[in-house]
């Protein structure tokens, strides 16, 4: 097979690995395995898998130098960036240790036997169960919390699913690194080695998705690779579901009181949030909308300054930085006009100018909305709120939609760009920026198309129900129920004969609270 190579971003040199791509034979044995491993996950339960995860997550931490260190010579990311990023990664552990432990999640609902309006009804019991094997695909752009060591992997062990991984080829040293990781937490809690495998190679990650045995897939990445992937999934006799974050252009609109009261600060924000991470995050914002006027050239002048003094952002790989080369001329030839650039001279590797470009709304088409992932924003300038209505009914559904108002802001208007959003977007930020995905219970990351399934959630504890199934047991003995649905258990929230009943967690456990922002 085919040896992986590894590139640094930053000067864009190749070298060999030791590793190698996953063959045919080699592929089946992972899912072989982990289809035994799934028997293990599924015995040991809800408290031994978040005694997993926690383990998973000391591991992860003990090892963070060198994670941090091979991450950085793989995506020229930064120190500061990944050190942060593995943070949250280990963060996403411990949460869903305390999901399994809170237990609310399998949903667990009880009817008794009784007689009913329709005559005598049986005994129904209903969880959510695991799926079996998932493949998840790692992310170029994330390669702790969004790849092998992310939340994709995180909330389907959680859920008791094992988990092969597709390893990103941007950084495949980081993704065996973050593997042993995870692989050295599963034998000091005495599992199998099936729980999480990685595998290498573009055929590898389609001959995954087509074996029968793998019930379901996510990825975080581009609209190209999940169409392979819905592709190979499409081939199989049985379906499964598939779930994709992908493109986003994540709008913004500043309305003119807004501009008026803090435009300097508006712009410092607009700046870190378009070029930060190199520009390289699914809730990136590539479009603002600016009020034309005193108050929005202030707010544009500052950012221009901005970007005009900044220095280079480094790419993670050569087609992302050629399709950020081909994405800025697609939008000039739109019609958007460089508004900032800066003069960053004879660049090594993979590293670009960002890019500020502008355009008046009456210019505005829908090759203008099309996502340019990397560090460039294109800011649209606008007379009246009301001329935002059409326009942004142009733009295509998004992960966010952010809107910042100010104190003499029309509360109408206001409510029509958040309505706007309500219906296009997963999530709305008011006076805010959508980067720096908050990981909680309450977050949502998805949206309408082009998320792959609108119903669920990336990032956030409820992630964790794109790899469950509901299962009802009727009329079944109480020996073979599982403890969840037995009528003595008490430790987890339950609909018991349509009442909501609230756990009773055993004594000294604390159900957690919220995790640290990501």
């Amino acid at each position: 097979m085919n040896v992986v190579s590894t590139v640094d971003p930053r000067d864009g040199r190749r070298r060999e690995t030791d590793l190698r791509e996953t063959s045919r034979q080699e592929l089946a044995a992972h899912i072989s395995r982990a289809s035994e491993a799934a028997e293990w996950l599924a015995g040991i339960g809800r408290v031994g898998r978040a005694a997993l995860l926690d383990e998973i997550a000391a591991s992860i931490e003990s090892r963070r130098a060198d994670l941090v260190a091979t991450a950085e010579g793989e995506t020229g990311l930064g120190h500061a960036r990944l050190d942060f990023e593995l943070t949250r990664a280990v963060v996403q552990f411990r949460m869903f240790g305390d999901v399994l432990r809170d237990g609310g999640y399998v949903e667990a609902a009880i009817d008794h036997a009784a007689e009913t309006p329709l005559g005598p009804a049986p005994d129904v019991r209903r969880m959510l169960v695991p799926l079996g094997p998932v493949a998840v695909f790692g992310a170029s752009n994330f390669p702790f919390a969004f790849s092998v060591a992310g939340g994709d992997t995180a909330s389907a062990l959680a859920a008791g699913c094992p988990v092969v991984v597709k390893a990103h080829p941007s950084h495949p040293l980081t993704s065996q690194a973050s593997g042993d990781a995870i692989a050295a937490a599963v034998r000091r809690q005495g599992g199998p080695e099936g729980v999480v495998a990685i595998v290498h190679g573009q055929d590898a990650g389609l001959a995954l998705v087509r074996h029968p045995a793998v019930r379901a897939a996510a990825l975080t990445g581009s609209l190209a690779a999940a169409r392979a992937i819905q592709a190979a999934i499409d081939e199989r006799p049985q379906p499964i579901p598939f779930y994709g974050e992908l493109s986003s252009v994540n709008p913004i609109v500043v309305l003119p009181a807004a501009a008026t009261e803090r435009a300097g600060q508006i712009a410092d924000g607009l700046f870190a949030s378009f070029t930060g991470s190199g520009g390289q995050l699914c809730t990136k914002p590539g479009l603002a909308f600016v009020p034309s006027g005193p108050a929005g050239d202030e707010l544009l002048g500052s950012l221009r300054d901005q970007v005009a003094s900044a220095g280079g952002a480094v790419l993670l790989n050569e087609r992302i930085r050629d399709a950020f080369v081909e994405g800025e001329a697609r939008l000039e030839r739109a019609g958007a006009q460089v508004s900032a650039r800066p003069d960053i001279g004879s660049a090594t590797g993979f590293t670009v100018a960002p890019v500020l470009l502008e355009i008046d709304i009456s210019r505005f088409s829908a090759e203008i909305a099309d996502e340019c992932f990397g560090p460039l924003m294109v800011a649209v300038r606008y007379d009246e709120v009301a001329d935002l209505d059409a326009v942004l009914a142009a733009v295509p559904p998004s992960l966010t939609g952010s809107i910042h108002a100010g104190t003499d802001d029309d509360r109408a208007a206001v409510r029509r760009v958040a309505d706007r959003f309500a219906a296009t977007t997963g999530r709305i930020v008011f006076d805010g920026y959508p980067t720096g995905v908050r990981v909680s219970w309450a977050q949502h990351h998805g949206g309408p198309w082009p998320s792959t399934n609108s119903l669920h959630t990336s990032v956030g504890a409820t992630s964790i129900r794109r790899f469950l199934r509901p299962l009802a047991w009727q009329g079944v003995p109480d020996w073979l129920l599982p403890e969840e649905l037995g009528d003595g258990f008490r430790e987890i929230p339950r609909r018991v004969d349509g009442r909501l009943e609230p756990g009773e967690p055993a004594a000294g456990h604390d159900p957690g609270g919220d995790a640290a922002p990501g």
